[in-house]
């Protein structure tokens, strides 16, 4: 085995220049979309909800609908040990290539899945299938793609080079709206309900094949193909990450002091701002898919400059501040966009399923002293229009201003969370806090904001829960989490031995 450094630093500069880019781009081509895939599902709920349930009930099939959506979160630590195991048994390149391939095909499934009119019962459980599928793929997915990137690059630069992983997420739910919008747009109403919905999932065939001929033609990461030549791979790195206290304990802390509180202000900053905003306020659905996604394209490179800069004064700060902000703006934010949007509600009448116990809430505004159902607001007619309506200029900033609070927590967190981890384990140990702390914590929260809305009737109510888990990060962060820009990821292939445990002993 070769222990000189000097490798190892030939090993980080191979993949340097164009190398590093080529590395990036098949990774976050491959990420972004299976964002976009796993995303078009849950944006498309309105349209798609009443065509595979049956019919005689809007309500409870989008009830049926978004619990099918939630799944997909629900399963994704499933997947992140799993695709987590064979990562850092066969390899990261492997593993995601597996991910890619199912998000891809089950995505292009539904294209052209048959409605309940045509198969009857055999659509929901099919869909609900393909869902479990999107998730248990999306889980492995991440993990391998930032751990890929972060094994070519440079240790002091790891921030600025993993933020490009990070936009990813945020990218792939704007392309989701740009499709759906450029679909709806050159077809009639009509012909988008009936069969125009299928395009953006069919697209998925033709992004995949892109994907996979990149992701194809790049190498295994050397921190890994030296790790496996030289016999120090894990033969069991689910027990060695989660049986061992000192790993464990990294990964509880990682979750409560990191992912979680980045979970839900990553999904209250771009997903229950649009929930919010069509559902709660009543804004126009059109409206509201144009100024969410001008928000996203806006705060996009906010997430590079927070990377880079956790490169410079460290990871955790940054991420501490995001949390601390979301903490305490939230409701102010919320009132504002509610002011901003000209929506009256002030109040929801809640109605709970008699058969599945789900809310569903109705906005209500006041009239003459009496309550009744509010009316839209911001209406759509054409982007020119909406563009020249001040109300929508200030909502894209109140959003915009949550989007920043995203980039902040999740810029940095991909270096953070690759560092934490020893290389032997570090697919499994960093995906499951990852995806427990969005899948679970975040990907639950608009049906968990829901039901606080309906039970409580207070609009704002469902601003809770982020805030509380938010809090909670910052605490459990600020305290305990470790600051790890200084640890040097290409050091430990030198340390290291033949058959013995990896160690971390770079500087702290």
């Amino acid at each position: 085995m070769t222990t000189n450094a000097s490798v190892d630093a030939a090993s980080a500069s191979e993949a340097g220049g164009y190398k590093i880019w080529q590395v990036i781009a098949a990774s976050a081509v491959g990420t972004m979309i299976e964002w976009y895939d796993f995303y078009i599902f849950g944006s498309l709920a309105t349209i798609i909800s009443p065509l595979f349930y049956p019919q005689g009930n809007e309500t409870l099939a989008l009830i049926a609908y978004l619990s099918t959506f939630a799944v997909g979160f629900v399963v994704r630590p499933f997947g992140a040990l799993f695709f987590g195991r064979i990562g850092d048994l066969v390899g990261r390149k492997y593993a995601f290539l597996v991910t890619l391939l199912i998000m891809g095909g089950a995505t292009a499934l539904i294209g052209f899945l048959p409605t309940y009119a045509t198969i009857g019962i055999a659509a929901p459980i099919i869909l609900l299938v393909i869902r479990i599928l999107q998730g248990l793929a999306l889980g492995g997915e991440y993990g391998g793609a930032a751990v890929y990137v972060a094994e070519h690059v440079p240790d002091e630069k790891r921030g600025f080079y993993t933020s490009f992983i990070q936009i990813t997420a945020t990218l792939g739910l704007f392309v989701s709206l740009a499709v759906i919008l450029a679909v709806q747009s050159a077809m009639s109403k009509e012909a988008f309900s009936a069969w125009g919905w299928r395009i953006p999932f069919i697209l998925s065939i033709f992004l995949v094949g892109v994907s996979l001929y990149i992701r194809l033609r790049m190498k295994e990461s050397p921190i890994f193909q030296h790790i496996k030549s030289a016999g120090m791979t894990s033969a069991r790195p689910l027990k060695e990450a989660f049986t061992k206290w000192a790993n464990l304990k990294i990964v509880l802390i990682s979750l409560f002091g990191a992912t979680a509180g980045q979970g839900v202000v990553w999904y209250t900053g771009q997903f229950y701002a649009l929930f919010y905003l069509q559902t709660i306020l009543k804004v126009n659905a059109t409206s509201a898919n144009y100024i969410v996604a001008i928000a996203l394209l806006m705060g996009l490179p906010f997430f590079v400059l927070f990377g880079a800069l956790s490169d410079r004064i460290g990871r955790k700060k940054i991420m501490m501040v995001g949390c601390l902000l979301a903490a305490v703006s939230y409701i102010p934010i919320y009132k504002a966009m509610q002011a901003a949007a000209g929506s009256n509600v002030v109040t929801t009448l809640s109605q709970r399923n008699p058969l599945t116990g789900a809310i569903s809430v109705t906005p209500q505004t006041r009239v003459n002293g009496a309550l009744q159902p509010a009316a839209e607001v911001l209406t759509y007619t054409d982007f020119g229009s909406l563009m020249s309506n001040p109300a929508a200029w200030k909502l894209i900033l109140l959003i915009f201003i949550q989007v920043l609070f995203v980039t902040l927590v999740y810029g940095p967190i991909a270096a953070y969370l690759v560092e934490a981890f020893p290389a032997r384990i570090r697919y499994t140990a960093l995906s499951l806090p990852y995806h427990i702390g969005n899948g679970v914590f975040g990907g639950l929260l608009p049906l968990i904001g829901l039901w606080v809305v309906g039970q409580t009737g207070n609009i704002y109510a469902g601003l809770y829960y982020p805030i509380i888990v938010a809090g909670i990060t910052f605490i459990v962060g600020s305290l305990l989490l470790r600051e790890t820009r200084n640890v040097l990821i290409w050091k430990e292939m030198e340390t290291a031995s033949p058959g013995q445990p990896t160690t971390d002993t770079a500087p702290r």
